[in-house]
């Protein structure tokens, strides 16, 4: 009867493991791919900031929420072939007045609402690399995106025929950030969920083998006998 007993304690023991593992780890898996996107950067298009090869966190946001200055991710496969997704910079958001180039202390800088703009990210300090001058009035929902290395970077500026260069904010998947703690926070609650999922699977072999295993055979007391009675 112990035996019975523990091996009942470790049955249950086990399945209420398995199934909190199970939860967390489905849980953890499935907010994890809702709330953040991971990809590599492909081209050169975001010297310096990113460099071919570099692995990239975005956090999935809608394409409204984006502000200038920001790094999206985002998906035009009607300008790019192929699947994946395309890393650039928002210079404009729905309404601004983006044109290149004017002229600042020697430098060329682009102007939005014709406000010169700081871009201490671009690739040897070029805010045009290319001599292709536009003037862009960006439309509501769309949004006017240049890479980081101006003179490499096939971004809005080559794409005037459709919608001046603009996209739609539609077409971004995430915004790019270099905060690790969220996605480090999911893989962690992902990774605790398999140790209780296993722990489960182990607890379950353990109650196998004490069910199975036989009980002790105890011998019979004898019962006494007397002196014989006439």
């Amino acid at each position: 009867m112990a035996g019975t007993g523990r091996g009942r304690g470790l049955t249950v023991a086990a399945l209420v493991t398995g199934l909190l593992g199970l939860l967390l780890g489905i849980g953890s898996f499935t907010y994890g791919r809702s709330a953040y996107g991971l990809g590599t950067v492909r081209s050169e298009n975001m010297t310096p900031t990113y460099e071919p090869g570099d692995r990239v966190v975005w956090e999935r946001v809608d394409g409204g929420e984006v502000r200038r200055g920001d790094v999206v991710a985002f998906s035009a496969p009607d300008r790019y072939p192929g699947a994946g997704v395309h890393v650039q910079r928002v210079i404009g958001v729905g309404g601004d007045r983006v044109a290149c180039c004017t002229r600042v202390g020697g430098r060329e800088r682009v102007t939005v609402n014709g406000k010169p703009v700081e871009e201490p990210y671009v690739f040897q300090g070029e805010a045009d690399g290319v001599h292709h001058p536009y003037d862009v009035k960006v439309p509501r929902g769309r949004l006017f995106l240049l890479g980081d290395h101006r003179s490499n970077s096939m971004d809005s500026r080559f794409f005037v025929a459709d919608h001046d260069g603009t996209l739609p904010v539609g077409a971004v998947e995430g915004r790019l950030t270099g905060d690790r703690a969220g996605l480090a926070l999911v893989g962690t609650a992902l990774l605790v969920g398999v140790v209780l999922v296993l722990t489960g699977v182990g607890l379950g072999i353990g109650a196998l083998v004490v069910r199975r295993r036989k009980a002790p055979v105890v011998p019979p007391v004898p019962w006494p006998v007397g002196p014989a009675q006439g």
